[in-house]
């Protein structure tokens, strides 16, 4: 594709606010204009109210809508990426996307430089495109381990808290970050991340910024995220570290003759390291249906954490720096001028010839889902926080609602993230409302989902060794065969409270790679497994994912 025919949302000279002018809908949730209804407030940012079940039995959440995002994009504010933040911007509103985060390296030029023209940029597109929530984040380099995504509400405050957060807590620019200078006094950097969390949960107690959210990226990507750090950020300050990327970026890694005969989806092709944590096998450095080990693996960290009986959400992204197949490369310095005088790279400059990269552009591929009872930044905010989250890869499924209440109880129950109280023995029903994919996907493929997994593990407080990654409890009790069902369709799946508390989640896929899970086939009969190196077409082994919902027994 020549400059000339580039499509209306890749040309840097088109504005966002000019999209709707170019054919291109902004965002999905217009396309479902009317499922607000009225006490929808458009723009609004007040956060809602989450329901709280009370020492009540049962439960009962709102009904919700679901907006789309992305929370890990890069732009030529980060030292290693490409696009403007304008082709992102436009490319999120191609694909639906209804919220977005920039989410920069972190170093002395985006510090100095680059966070503040950045801010700019984002002030504007605000100004231009109120139905576009763009968010300004940083990826964090933790100290001793890898990245998170740091985020905060809109506000005065917000680059002034996330520039002095880089300055202060930042591994890379401390060097504490794993491989640099001064990585060696371990326990030492694992409490400087500990306070950097306290330091934003402070900021948010304070008022100084309305919200701030913190989330792991690729965790098992290097395998320097050990359990016990994961466990200490998470309790260090839960409603600010909220959760993990369930599934990583890069999911174009493998697409077939593309990067190599050695490439892994999401470019989790790393072994283990003197850095890495031992605890942790050589198959956790894959992806299994482009998902992390640690959320793919039934019985395994992810869940691990869970049976605690605490809330550690997850989520879906693009980790967009280099999309496949894209014409676009870096432009060129003039004299004199590089990353850190500047904090920002020199704009693209469009070729005839694909140029290597790895990524899907945000929303493209991966989407995290949000539940929501406003529109607004702090509504998006609440809902992640509150867990109301699923995912899914090649818009696998249009709509997914997922309630568990007591059979007992009218009213819709409680949702993903939620608690529902009941007696020992109760009979309790999980409803899973399924709305199947209606329009070809980017690949021009119409998704069909094959099957609903329904998992289900023992709640058992917290663990005495916090390095432990298994919870041997937690397994997949039923598999519901749905291939060839369209349109809307409820399962009903009867559950029963035994002697303690549990909670289930949900997974399923287009059924085309299944195989006993890490623990397996007792633990996970059919379950995603990692692709031969190099052949890992991702539009061909598509799943979806949920939170959990707890189910609290009264006197467990």
């Amino acid at each position: 594709m020549t400059e000339q025919q580039l499509p209306a949302w890749a040309d840097p000279s088109v504005s966002p606010s000019d999209l709707d002018a170019q054919g291109v809908s902004r965002r999905q949730l217009m396309r479902r204009a009317g499922l607000f209804g009225a006490a929808f407030a458009l723009g609004g940012a007040a956060t809602p109210a989450v329901a709280a079940t009370g020492r009540g039995l049962g439960g009962h959440d709102p009904r919700l809508a679901y907006l789309v995002g992305d929370h890990h994009v890069h732009s030529v504010y980060s030292h290693d990426a490409k696009y403007t933040f304008s082709q992102q911007a436009r490319a999120a509103a191609k694909y639906g996307l209804d919220w977005m985060v920039f989410n920069e390296h972190s170093n002395f030029g985006h510090a100095s430089y680059g966070a503040a023209l950045e801010h700019k940029e984002i002030l504007k597109a605000r100004a231009d495109n109120p139905r576009q929530l763009i968010f300004q984040g940083l990826e964090w380099y933790i100290p001793a381990a890898e990245h998170c995504t740091v985020f905060a509400a809109p506000g005065p405050h917000e680059v002034d808290l996330l520039t002095q957060f880089e300055l202060a807590y930042d591994g890379k620019l401390l060097g504490y970050d794993k491989g640099g200078a001064a990585d060696t006094d371990t326990a030492r950097n694992e409490a400087h991340a500990v306070r950097a969390i306290k330091w934003l949960a402070e900021q948010r107690r304070s008022g100084y910024v309305d919200d701030v959210l913190v989330l792991a990226n690729h965790p098992l990507r290097l395998g320097i995220d050990s359990p016990h750090e994961m466990r200490n950020w998470r309790d260090a300050a839960p409603e600010i570290m909220i959760g993990m990327e369930g599934a990583p970026g890069a999911q174009g890694a493998a697409i077939p003759g593309w990067r190599g005969s050695t490439s892994i989806r999401g470019e989790y092709e790393n072994k283990p390291s003197a850095q890495s944590w031992a605890g942790y096998p050589a198959d956790a450095y894959l992806t299994y249906g482009g998902f992390d080990w640690a959320t793919a693996t039934v019985g395994g960290l992810w869940d691990s954490m869970l049976a605690e009986g605490r809330l550690f959400s997850i989520t879906t992204n693009s980790d967009n720096h280099r999309t496949v197949f894209d014409t676009w490369k870096n432009g060129d310095w003039p004299a004199g001028q590089n990353f850190d005088n500047t904090g920002k790279l020199p704009d693209p400059v469009n070729t005839d010839t694909p140029q290597p990269g790895s990524d899907f552009w945000p929303g493209e591929f991966s989407r995290t889902h949000v539940g929501v009872t406003r529109y607004g930044y702090r509504a998006v905010m609440a809902g992640l926080r509150a867990g109301r989250v699923w995912l899914d890869h090649g818009h696998l499924l249009d709509g997914l609602d997922v309630r568990v209440k007591r059979d007992c109880d009218a009213g819709r129950g409680v949702t993903l993230g939620g608690r529902l109280r009941v007696r020992k023995g109760e009979k309790i029903t999980l409803y899973v409302t399924v709305t199947t994919a209606s329009r070809p996907n980017p690949q021009g493929i119409l998704p069909e989902l094959a099957h609903v997994d329904v998992i289900r593990g023992a709640v058992r407080g917290r663990v005495t060794d916090r390095d432990t990654w298994k919870a041997p409890d937690t397994k997949v009790v039923q598999t519901k065969d749905v291939a060839g069902r369209k349109g809307t369709y409820t399962l009903r799946i009867p559950l029963t409270a035994g002697d303690e508390s549990f909670y289930v989640r949900l997974r399923g896929s287009d059924g085309n790679r299944l195989g006993a899970g890490y623990l397996g086939a007792s633990t996970d009969p059919n379950g995603p497994i990692p692709h031969e190196p190099g052949n890992g077409d991702p539009w061909a082994d598509t799943w979806f994912y949920s939170n959990p919902v707890f189910v609290d027994v009264a006197g467990a």
